[in-house]
């Protein structure tokens, strides 16, 4: 196999870790293939899991030398079926690897030079379906008494293991190996000093949320294990400002937990240093040729006056409607890291001698930058300077071995990677003999407690500090390391949307409303520690949400409207996805000249629905069809959204001949009315001449009678 660089193979290893590689190298049949376990390479395991074994030795794998030690060595079968009884061989390489490429090389491959003598064996017992056992083997000081101090291979085999039922009698069903070094220490450890980031990404948005903040800061939460970790410790913390400013941003509206473990993390004697907002990147800002830093455009948007009660001066006769002044932080206050040492800058690992220049101007003057030792020509690790530049190097091998470890969870493989740091530490040594080094773990937000501090504990310094280190000397130290371009052309891509971005917010009564959120989300793009294929994923998720939010305001399209009088209000849909109403402008502009509309309306769109517009219009025309123009913009006159086209049929004469119908109906109706009237009149008249002829023929008829009597 291909021997690695240090920093290259302990990388790769933890990323083959993470995706379960182990796995994948069991089915191959190539036992370990990197600084934690081999797997068994049967069929049945490599179909349902896989079976590792952990050997170290010593504390973190360091002994002195002519001592007793006590090797454990830990079967963890991760298949679905149990493992009978084994036996577990112990063996040291009996040449010291030289180099850190060497300790690289056998801890991913297992590979070596060195001829191995026994340490001793021991018997296992059967181990359960995903379970664990443990043996461990004494080794008298004489074994270890003629070795010289260095680094020395050590492994461990495990044989005679077979599947649950089979005899054990029989050939072995699977052999496993391990892999990891034992350090025969030639003195004290070296002193060192450990930096430890603490961050933490919301799941979306740009702030840490309460809901998000109150699971971070929970007993078993990220944030927690990360001050758990480092408390007692001397180790420097690099704070993210952000996780500070949600928490302040929340005023007396914080859980009481959260505010808790700020008022713990301010408490905390360890030196810090604040990151850039978010943990965004300086050198990929400096290679974009930026003037100056990213930083939020304001944090007001994520402030609710509601939470900053201020205090009111009691007057003798207060007025009724007199109301409690609200006082509400600045940026500087949400944002501030008490105690931060100023000036310090920790960027990713492509820092040029051009981006220390830049540097200076973005901090405004002299500060430090912390660079991994990949980055300078002499490989060295602590206080150094380029030039007129201050430098802190971390040590790139301790470094990543340490994080592995710290990222850890299973004690057993972090025991291994904890070894590999300390071997790796032990090298570093060499180069600078008495001379304090420098450690820096890689951004991790899923650390359990347990497992930093163990990683910090292995290495730690008490008398180790920022201030300390940079009291000593300065090496002098050449950069080697190249800008990532690819980086820097995103970010300047990010920021061309931005600007964009920044056209379409005057639709907002409060543009910032938009842009402060936007401009966060954009900083945690290009922050720290992202793999390529992370960033190019996340730079990729940001354009796509930029695009959608550009689009998040339009016009609807609308069917063929149809107008029936020479004046008339259309109605047009307005859409707006946004949280926020929006202040828009309506331009209509008809294809033909004889139909009158209003050429702009002014209007506001509701927040997360669909508005209706209506425009005035007046037709010159009997009738025809026609087809009106509409686009929107805001009030500034930014375009919004994309044009589009209402069909209109004009039916004008239909107005003229409805009133004349209408009319007509009116004119008969009257008409019939009054003939009707006249003929009553008439009926009323011929009866009442009936009945007064009736009554004057009674009269007669009656007249005669009263006579004859």
């Amino acid at each position: 196999m291909t021997v690695t660089t240090p920093e290259t193979g302990l990388r790769a290893q933890l990323l083959r870790l993470a995706s379960g590689a182990v796995a994948f190298a069991m089915a191959l049949g190539l036992g370990v293939t990197g600084a934690t376990s081999a797997t068994a390479a049967t069929d049945e395991a490599s179909e349902s899991g896989s079976v590792e074994l952990f050997v170290s030795a010593g504390l973190y794998g360091t002994v002195a030398p002519g001592s007793a030690v006590s090797a454990t060595v830990t079967v963890q079968n991760e298949t679905d079926t149990a493992l009978s009884p084994g036996r577990v061989a112990v063996e040291l390489g009996r040449t010291p690897l030289a180099d850190a490429a060497s300790v690289s090389a056998w801890l991913d491959s297992g590979e070596g030079d060195a001829a191995f003598g026994s340490l001793g064996a021991e018997a296992t017992d059967a181990v359960e379906a995903g379970g664990a056992v443990t043996a461990s083997i004494s080794v008298p000081q004489e074994t270890l008494g003629d070795l010289a101090p260095g680094i020395y291979p050590l492994r461990a085999e495990l044989n005679s293991t077979a599947a649950d039922g089979v005899d054990s009698d029989s050939p072995p069903a699977a052999e496993v190996s391990g892999t990891s070094v034992l350090i025969v220490a030639a003195g004290p450890a070296p002193e060192v000093g450990v930096l430890v980031p603490i961050t933490a990404t919301p799941e979306s948005g740009a702030l840490l949320s309460s809901i998000e903040l109150v699971a971070l800061t929970a007993p078993d939460g990220a944030l927690t294990a990360q001050l758990d970790a480092v408390a007692g410790t001397s180790a420097t913390l690099a704070v993210d400002p952000a996780i500070p400013a949600a928490i302040r941003a929340l005023g007396t509206n914080a859980p009481t937990r959260v505010t808790e473990w700020l008022t713990r993390l301010e408490n905390l004697p360890n030196e810090r240093f604040a990151l850039q907002f978010g943990d965004a990147d300086a050198a990929t800002q400096a290679h974009a040729g930026l003037p100056a830093l990213l930083d939020p455009t304001t944090l007001s948007p994520f402030v609710d006056p509601n939470s900053f009660p201020g205090t009111q001066t009691p007057s003798p006769t207060p007025a009724p409607t007199e109301a409690a002044a609200t006082e509400l932080p600045d940026d500087a206050e949400l944002m501030s890291v008490p105690g931060a040492r100023p000036r310090i800058l920790w960027p990713g690992g492509d820092v040029t001698t051009e981006a220390l220049a830049t540097f200076s101007e973005y901090i405004g003057g002299p500060g430090v930058t912390i660079v991994p030792s990949s980055a300078v020509a002499e490989k060295m690790s602590g206080h150094a300077a380029s030039g007129d530049h201050e430098l802190l190097v971390t040590d790139a091998a301790v470094s990543a071995a340490l994080s592995a470890a710290a990222a850890e969870p299973d004690a057993p493989a972090r025991e291994r990677w904890l070894a590999a740091a300390r071997a790796q530490l032990a090298l570093a040594a060499q180069h600078a003999p008495g001379a304090p080094l420098l450690v820096g773990l890689e951004r991790d937000e899923t650390r359990t407690a347990e497992a930093l501090r163990a990683a910090i504990s292995a290495v730690d310094s008490p008398t180790v500090e920022l201030s300390s280190l940079r009291a000593t000397p300065p090496t002098a130290v050449t950069l080697t390391a190249e800008a990532d371009t690819a980086r820097a052309a995103a970010l300047q891509t990010l920021l061309d949307d931005e600007v964009a971005l920044n056209d379409f917010s005057s639709v907002l009564t409060d543009p910032q409303m938009l842009i402060s959120p936007e401009r966060i989300k954009l900083l945690r793009v290009i922050s720290v520690g992202k793999t390529a294929e992370e960033f190019a994923d996340d730079v990729a998720a940001h354009r796509e949400g930029t695009q959608a939010t550009l689009g998040a305001v339009g016009i609807e399209r609308s069917s063929t409207i149809r107008l029936y009088g020479a004046n008339a209000d259309l109605g047009f849909w307005v859409r707006n996805d946004l949280p926020w109403p929006v202040n828009v402008r309506l331009y209509a502009n008809p294809s033909d000249p004889r139909l009158d509309v209003q050429r702009m309306t002014d209007a506001v769109a509701d927040a997360a629905g669909n508005t209706r517009i209506k425009v005035p219009v007046s037709a010159r025309v009997g009738s025809g069809d026609l087809t009106v123009r509409l686009s929107l913009s805001s009030p500034s006159g930014v375009a919004i959204g994309s044009t589009q086209y209402a069909s209109v049929s004009v039916r004008a004469e239909w107005e003229t001949i409805g009133l004349i119908v209408f009319g007509g109906l009116a004119t008969l109706l009257i008409v019939l009315g009054v003939v009707r009237t006249v003929l009553r009149k008439r009926r009323e008249a011929a009866d009442a001449e009936k009945t007064a002829d009736a009554e004057k023929t009674a009269d007669a008829e009656a007249a005669p009678l009263e006579e004859d009597q």
